[in-house]
């Protein structure tokens, strides 16, 4: 995932950073709290950093890093201590900041005095606010000249900016303090043993000078972003496995997910995944909706929300500058002014090649779900117009492949989820030239086609389903022909502008088994290459082998492990029958979660576990990030093999869990109109409470593909 090119992504983050979410606001600050404008944090709310500043102080002296605890994703606290005086090594002053993200920052601060001597305490908080543009800050560019006004209301200060034509305005209140323009202070004596406490409140003004609803809570009251995750909580599934470690995960996996929630501004019930914290929070086409997809058994309503969103940023006109083209689906959301700094230019940027396809494969997926048919209905116009993207523009040369060219120089060089610019080359590292048909695009665009072939013979439209059942198959008998490269027993990563085979062996072969696309009789040599030591560093599949001249452990695309990725490539290899290879592969990724507390970064290096008995780090993941979120829930519903189809009144299962995960036991899981209970002992599912219209089956649901194949039989004779 990526809203730029890799080449100019900001530095790291830097060690001990901690990243509070919630919806499209997010703080990044130092372990002890604090927030610097040289470095990459602040609090953004919307794409625009309303606070950059935010330095706390007692007697002078900057606390001095304790610990820092995520309790929820949108909140943390942080414990530090004023350092000692006269020679002590020890302090009685202890420092708790409670803070929490909402539509600005809650902040309790709390200093404890543990001498048995009053102490007289001088504690002072010093403040900026630039409003940068999140792009402006995560790449180090900040340049943009706002006309700046301090004003200290009583116990508010309100600092205003303008620039053009647009005003941001920041209000921070704090309660019994002595506002400057550049500073809060308190001056207060805390007698032995005892405490002090204050509450400051951040929030932007708009342009109109309002402010939005304040996330302050009175004493024992949820405050919005607890109400929102209780009800969040409420509706999806409660888990409970004999692998506690493996129980956190999914814990950790369902709150972000829920923290990563954000609503459609013109649709407020709509809601959709955002891609990822802290600089992707906001709505994407290709990791919105793989997130969707990897979390249809947790929450089926975010595939639906994801959807009808996208749908209504559908592409209509042809625009170089954004790449927009008829019925294509977008890459980006940018809000405010970012939109004169994201890719394009403009708000809206489209340059995706896969999101399209993957838009009418995940409607195809949602219409099994149970939801209303005239729901469904609605969108398949959308899917219409993707299918004739994916044939007119996506396929511009007419060869039957869908393939990419970037239409300006401010335009993402690569197009697929490989998005960096040097995420696509050939075994000796050399740079294909474009357009690019990259292997698992046309494993989607397959999936695409088996799902409208599906929801068509589903509706009675016995030509339609027909159309897209011919093209499937000329599709599977084409690819296996042109990507195939029997001297070295995988497929190309792509085909380049000459349409000769780029012939790295990369891991985006592996999408390609979970939509069907590989023949079987060449699913065993591909699987053969994953699970080499080229490729599978024993915490995962690398995104490139070892072998291959671009490979570097610790590269964005070429060479690094990203969950989301192997998971997707699990599921492959569970529907070809590779269930030894899947467990491995979701073990190593379940094992790697416990190295960060339970969360799946975005990405991680690429070294080999021999080498390091640790997952390393890639510096500037996200995390929370969406589809790594969603991947603990996609490995274990995937060898549970888990899946419904409403319409034909089935739900099926046939566990294949590894012995180490345990029983497993969830309620409140949904199903139709209803609430269903999962047990599985020793690999035996038990299945309870199923709407009365709902039939549980032992074994695999018969893949969409299988759904065409057998209609298409039927039309043939």
């Amino acid at each position: 995932m990526s809203g730029w090119n890799a080449d100019n992504a900001a530095g790291p983050l830097g060690a001990g950073t901690v990243t509070l979410v919630e919806g499209s606001s997010f703080c990044i600050s130092l372990a002890n709290g604090d927030i610097h404008p040289e470095n990459p944090h602040g609090v953004f709310v919307r794409d625009t950093r309303i606070l950059s500043h935010w330095g706390l102080t007692v007697n002078g002296q900057v606390v001095e890093e304790l610990g820092a605890e995520t309790k929820e994703p949108y909140r943390a606290l942080f414990a530090g201590r004023v350092p000692g005086l006269n020679g002590h090594a020890d302090s009685p002053l202890i420092v708790e900041r409670l803070r929490e993200v909402g539509s600005g920052i809650h902040e309790q601060i709390t200093v404890r005095n543990y001498s048995l001597a009053p102490a007289d305490c001088v504690v002072s908080l010093s403040v900026a606010a630039d409003f940068a543009d999140l792009f402006e800050v995560k790449e180090a560019r900040i340049k943009r000249p706002w006309d700046e006004t301090r004003q200290n209301q009583g116990e508010e200060l309100v600092i205003q900016a303008t620039w053009q034509d647009i005003r941001k305005g920041v209000v921070i209140r704090a309660p019994g303090a002595q506002v400057t323009p550049d500073t809060l202070t308190y001056r207060v004596t805390i007698e032995p043993h005892s405490q002090w406490s204050t509450t400051l409140t951040v929030v932007p003004e708009t342009e109109s000078g309002s402010r939005p609803p304040s996330f302050v809570h009175a004493d024992g009251e949820l405050s919005p972003s607890d109400l929102r995750r209780q009800q969040w909580v409420a509706k999806i599934p409660v888990l409970q496995m004999g692998n506690r470690s493996i129980e956190r995960t999914m814990r950790r996996s369902y709150d972000d997910l829920g923290a990563l929630r954000i609503e459609d501004p013109n649709h407020p019930d709509r809601v959709v995944v955002a891609a990822g914290a802290p600089w992707f929070m906001t709505l994407f086409g290709r990791d919105s909706l793989w997130a969707s997809e990897m979390s249809l058994p947790i929450d089926p309503s975010l595939a639906l929300g994801t959807l009808q969103t996208l749908a209504d940023r559908q592409g209509r006109a042809v625009d170089p500058i954004s790449e927009e083209e008829p019925g294509k689906i977008l890459h980006e959301v940018r809000f405010d002014v970012s939109s004169a700094l994201a890719l394009g230019g403009k708000a809206t940027y489209y340059g995706s090649v896969d999101a399209t396809p993957l838009f009418v494969m995940v409607l195809g997926s949602v219409s099994r779900w149970g939801f209303a048919a005239d729901t469904i209905a609605a969108l398949l116009p959308h899917a219409d117009r993707a299918m004739e993207w994916i044939q007119k523009y996506g396929d511009k040369d007419g060869d039957g492949f869908v393939e990419y060219e970037r239409l300006n120089n401010r335009g993402l060089i690569n197009q697929g989820w490989k998005d960096s610019w040097d995420g696509i080359n050939f075994a000796d590292g050399s740079m294909p030239e474009p357009p690019i048909a990259l292997c698992e695009v046309q494993a989607y665009v397959y999936g695409a086609y088996a799902a409208r072939a599906w929801m068509a013979y589903d509706g009675g439209d016995d030509a339609l389903g027909n159309k897209y059942a011919d093209l499937m198959v000329k599709l599977k008998k084409r690819f296996n022909e042109e990507f195939w490269m029997p001297e070295r027993g995988y497929y190309a990563v792509a085909l380049d502008g000459k349409k000769r085979q780029v012939d790295a062996c990369a891991s985006n072969m592996g999408h390609c088994l979970w939509l069907g696309l590989v023949d079987e009789d060449k699913a065993p040599s591909v699987v053969e290459h994953l699970m080499s030591p080229e490729m599978f560093s024993g915490w995962g599949i690398r995104t490139l082998a070892t072998d291959m001249g671009a490979y570097n452990p610790a590269s964005y695309h070429n060479g690094s492990v990203w969950p989301h990725d192997n998971a997707i490539i699990a599921a492959g290899l569970l529907r070809y029958g590779f269930v030894d290879e899947a467990q491995r592969i979701s073990t190593a990724l379940l094992e790697a979660a416990e190295f960060s507390d339970g969360r799946l970064p975005e990405l991680f290096c690429g070294f080999s576990r021999d080498q390091f008995a640790v997952p390393l780090p890639y510096p500037t993941a996200c995390s929370p990030q969406a589809w790594a979120a969603t991947t603990p829930i996609l490995l274990v519903t995937g060898l549970m093999q888990y899946d419904a189809h409403v319409s034909r009144g089935g739900v099926w299962m046939d566990p294949v869990l590894p012995a180490s995960f345990g029983d497993v036991h969830i309620t409140n899981a949904p199903m139709a109109d209803g609430r269903i209970t999962i047990d599985i002992s020793d690999s035996i599912p038990l299945v309870k409470g199923l709407p009365e219209e709902i039939t549980f089956y032992r074994g695999h649901r018969p893949w969409i593909t299988e759904l065409v194949e057998q209609a298409d039989r039927r039309r043939k004779g």
